[in-house]
């Protein structure tokens, strides 16, 4: 785990996500949420794209074992829920190679060996029709787009009880400053009215309505 990872896998993604708003960065995967609220990632991506199978055929890929300890396989599926590109021997798979979990535009399936495994799985929903015949991955290690977000390897991925952001490589240094410094702005406010200040002239104070607008 490299230092950007490691902090930001102490963040929380509410905290990322204003820091996002603030540098003007679209990075918040809508409609992405983890199979369990407890679930918690946070690594750099491996890509993996989806499209509909054509009459050559080809199959929803056996790659998991390239993906190096600590990423997050990210699979874009154009957002389909009627098929899934994730399932049981994946995610037993996926666990016993220290991946830091997975994140899909579109759904997955056995979702009980993920909550066995506590492997952090997150899409936009559960559905047991598989995508073999039906989808075929055409590209590993190649840009995707999830929950709206473009993903190229190696962004950082968080997830938790939230949903998804996506930190892109070469801006993460400016959002972890950033993140730091409305994360202090917002402890500021909460010790102020833990010892008996107004709310409204806390926030005044330390200029809290403008914590998230763009800077």
């Amino acid at each position: 785990m490299d230092d950007a990872v490691r902090a930001l896998s102490a963040m929380a993604t509410s905290g990322v996500s204003d820091a996002l708003d603030r540098l003007g960065i679209a990075g918040q995967a809508a409609g992405i949420h983890p199979l369990e609220p407890s679930f918690r990632l946070c690594g750099r991506a491996f890509t993996g794209l989806y499209q509909p199978v054509d009459a050559l055929g080809g199959t929803v890929g056996d790659y998991v074992d390239d993906v190096p300890p600590g990423a997050v396989v990210v699979l874009d599926n154009g957002g389909r829920t009627d098929v899934t590109v994730w399932g049981d021997i994946l995610t037993l798979v996926a666990s016993r190679n220290g991946l830091a979990g997975t994140v899909i535009d579109g759904v997955c399936r056995d979702s009980a060996r993920s909550s066995e495994l506590s492997y952090p799985v997150f899409s936009r929903g559960r559905w047991m029709r598989t995508g073999k015949d039906r989808v075929q991955l055409v590209g590993v290690e190649v840009p995707v787009t999830v929950g709206q977000v473009r993903v190229r390897p190696g962004d950082i991925l968080l997830g938790d009880g939230d949903g998804i952001v996506v930190v892109p490589q070469e801006r993460e240094r400016e959002v972890l400053d950033t993140v730091f410094a409305i994360e202090q702005a917002e402890e500021n406010i909460r010790q102020q009215v833990r010892a008996g200040a107004r709310l409204d002239l806390a926030r005044k104070q330390l200029g809290y309505h403008s914590l998230q607008s763009r800077g």
